[in-house]
């Protein structure tokens, strides 16, 4: 039998023709880029790609399969998925199965067979912006005008697509035999309570918490500060998430409110930047975003450099940050803002991933900077 024909449908009438190997149907998201050479697993299942399609610029993916312990969520996030070329028979003692049998089960729309380097010289160059996937009939000219119809991501709140229902607790420890974290983490006397504000929050996120010795519950973004609040939390987590920061207005009025304690309070990605618009400062959207396990990070406090997993396409204005606010990290790729702390309360953000999966381990003393901040509050 045949292989079945897809397309990526650019808005402006570009179309790249190659074989579907997910799921048949048509999808429409935000096209943006991924530098990885590993990690797609846990790129598909971070629901920091909601209402994306995501081009990986590794030629080969899928060579390594599938194993339910890389999943950074319940099930696949991704709008879409685009390879130059996706392996079907993966070599892996881990792997449960080929990541094609797991993009048709999880309902990803995805192509292989195109040219991902055109692609990827192509957002760069203009920006990110709308495509759409299909593996169905439909015509040039129909999926081109419904490209055109798709929302921007500018204004889009995302996070409350993706967050939690209901409450939960999270008690699962990162595994250093899987996940290559170190054990050394400080002992908490008492294992205090640590809220994670879940904004499409990653696995790996809530085991390095719980390693640290804390006691992890997880809330929805919708959670007010008073309900936060009542539960007594020694730490505040602002989680990872999709979509536009300045849009998720209910997360940026509770974190405000919280900000008026002297609760220490950490941030990731989305959380960092939804942590800056609490301070009142500005956020904007990035030309073609940041989304790999290899950017340069200098800490600004003593000019050490580190190497870090990102995906994110806004970024926190620095120059808008208010007094008692100051950047503590930044991009060396193009100098934008990569942390920001309170120079006098227990308050900081990353917009990088430290959580290490995939990617470089040399970020994760900022979970040994919240634990220590806990500590001594």
């Amino acid at each position: 039998m045949p292989d079945r024909v897809a397309r990526l449908v650019f808005a402006d009438g570009t179309i790249f023709r190659g074989r579907s190997v997910g799921a048949i149907g048509t999808t429409t998201g935000e096209a943006v880029f991924n530098t990885g050479m590993t990690g797609y697993q846990e790129v598909l299942s971070d629901p920091s790609y909601c209402g994306q399609i995501v081009t990986m610029t590794y030629p080969e993916i899928g060579n390594y399969g599938i194993s339910p312990q890389d999943m950074e969520s319940d099930r696949a996030q991704v709008s879409g998925f685009v390879m130059r070329d996706c392996c079907e028979v993966p070599s892996n003692f881990r792997s449960v199965e080929s990541l094609p049998a797991f993009l048709a089960r999880s309902g990803i729309v995805a192509i292989d067979g195109v040219d991902t380097r055109a692609i990827t010289r192509r957002l760069r160059v203009s920006g990110v912006v709308n495509a759409v996937i299909s593996s169905e009939d439909a015509s040039d000219a129909e999926l081109i005008a419904r490209v055109k119809q798709a929302p921007s991501m500018a204004g889009l709140d995302l996070a409350s697509v993706v967050s939690c229902a209901a409450a939960y607790d999270w008690d699962e420890p990162s595994d250093p035999k899987l996940f290559g974290t170190p054990i050394d983490w400080p002992k908490l006397p008492g294992r205090p309570l640590v809220v994670a504000i879940d904004c499409g929050i990653k696995r790996n996120i809530l085991r390095l918490l719980v390693s640290c010795g804390f006691r992890v519950r997880v809330v929805p973004s919708t959670t007010s500060a008073a309900d936060i609040l009542a539960l007594k939390p020694r730490g505040i987590f602002l989680s990872n998430g999709p979509g536009d920061p300045a849009a998720v207005t209910s997360v940026i009025a509770s974190v405000r409110e919280l900000l008026q304690t002297d609760i220490p309070v950490f941030g990731i990605c989305l959380g960092h930047q939804i942590l800056g618009l609490a301070y009142g400062a500005t956020t904007y959207k990035l030309k073609f975003g940041h989304r790999g396990s290899n950017h340069p990070i200098k800490r600004l406090s003593d000019g050490k450099v580190e190497i870090a997993s990102h995906n994110h396409g806004f970024a926190v204005d620095p120059k808008s940050l208010p007094a008692g606010v100051r950047m503590s990290h930044v991009n060396l790729n193009d100098m934008t803002c990569a942390g920001i702390e309170h120079t006098v309360k227990k308050q900081f953000s990353v917009q990088y991933h430290p959580e290490a999966a995939p990617g470089p381990a040399d970020p994760l003393y900022l979970f040994r900077r919240f634990a220590e901040a806990v500590a001594a509050a």
